[in-house]
């Protein structure tokens, strides 16, 4: 046995409104902004404003985490747990059947406004903003970054779909606005796509591979999408705007 830290794995009850919604398994720091991005990317809240209160606690077997939602959005998480037949710790929680994977969007992503080497520089920049994986080598980031590829954010956590609830969350409790692009490290799959879109950003990098439904997904929505992204390669999994086609190493 080393003495290398080990990263804290933690069930994190989700309650909204005083009803039981999800078990989390997830690094149990920065609960404020999970709770806020959470309930935005499960559609239960528009906006930031909708979350009037969150109240993150440890309990004896864990954490609980305390949501309230604005009047309007209240109905919702009525809906949800009546027609929810189980819960998950990670993926798409308080679903029912196939066809509510067609969640809405509010408004297309917009068309990103990077030049490839932005791309590069973030990801050389991305191992200094990972803190807790370099004590621990075992979570994943989420990472906001501008147009010219200098990280502004990024949340971490051992659940991939949980450091980016955390990262739209915070952007989105500080009315930040991703314009450049956001940095995943892990696989892209359906729900990492659909919480980029949720966040509004122009463009969804993955350091690893993506999933057919992810890129599916990207494509119904026109989110450009790179992924197994390295040093010398990044590739295209979808490129609406035709904007790294031409000249660009790896492709689809």
């Amino acid at each position: 046995m080393t003495g290398r830290p080990i990263a804290v794995e933690a069930p994190v009850a989700v309650e909204v409104d005083g009803f039981g919604y999800a078990v989390m398994m997830m690094t149990p720091a920065d609960l404020e902004a999970f709770a806020v991005g959470f309930m935005l990317t499960e559609r239960l809240a528009d906006s930031a404003t909708d979350i009037l209160d969150v109240e993150p606690f440890e309990a004896e077997a864990g954490w609980i985490l305390r949501i309230a939602l604005s009047e309007r959005c209240r109905g919702r998480i009525h809906d949800r747990v009546r027609h929810r037949t189980s819960d998950t710790g990670c993926g798409l929680c308080g679903i029912s059947g196939l066809e509510q994977l067609r969640r809405p969007v509010a408004a297309p992503p917009p068309r990103p406004e990077v030049e490839v080497d932005a791309l590069f520089a973030a990801l050389a920049g991305l191992r200094a903003h990972q803190p807790l994986n370099a004590r621990t080598g075992a979570v994943h980031a989420a990472a906001a970054c501008d147009r010219g590829g200098s990280i502004i954010a990024t949340y971490e956590d051992v659940g991939r779909h949980n450091a980016l609830d955390k990262l739209v969350g915070a952007m989105a409790s500080t009315r930040s606005v991703i314009d450049g692009f956001i940095v995943v490290t892990s696989r892209i799959s359906f729900e990492m796509v659909d919480k980029a879109l949720v966040a509004g950003a122009p463009l969804l990098i993955g350091v690893s591979a993506p999933t057919t439904l992810a890129i599916d997904h990207a494509v119904t929505h026109g989110l450009t999408m790179l992924a197994l992204a390295r040093s010398d390669a990044i590739l295209i999994a979808n490129d609406p705007w035709n904007l790294f086609t031409a000249g660009s190493e790896g492709g689809t």
